[in-house]
């Protein structure tokens, strides 16, 4: 009887173990993703100071800052070469 108590807790711990490990990864990614869109605004908002002095301005949304944050400098250098010509 004991070693089948034994075997259902280890059992029971092993699937806490694997449900813990497949729903970490996401929230890692899902957190990094929002760090960065964070981070984006942020310096859409600094590009928005500095750039108006210069006629350049990024609209600051969910659309901008999400490509900010999902693309980084290469995605901000692209807004800004976007809506400097359109």
């Amino acid at each position: 009887m004991e070693a089948g108590i034994f075997l259902a807790y280890t059992a029971g711990l092993m699937l806490i173990y694997f449900f813990g490990k497949i729903l970490i990864v996401p929230i890692k990614s899902l957190i990094k993703l929002l760090f960065n869109g964070v981070m984006g605004g942020i310096l859409l908002v600094v590009i928005n100071l500095i750039g108006g002095f210069a006629g350049l301005s990024v609209p600051v949304n969910f659309i901008t800052v999400f490509i900010a944050g999902l693309l980084g400098v290469p995605g901000i250098a692209g807004l800004l070469i976007y809506f400097s010509l359109f």
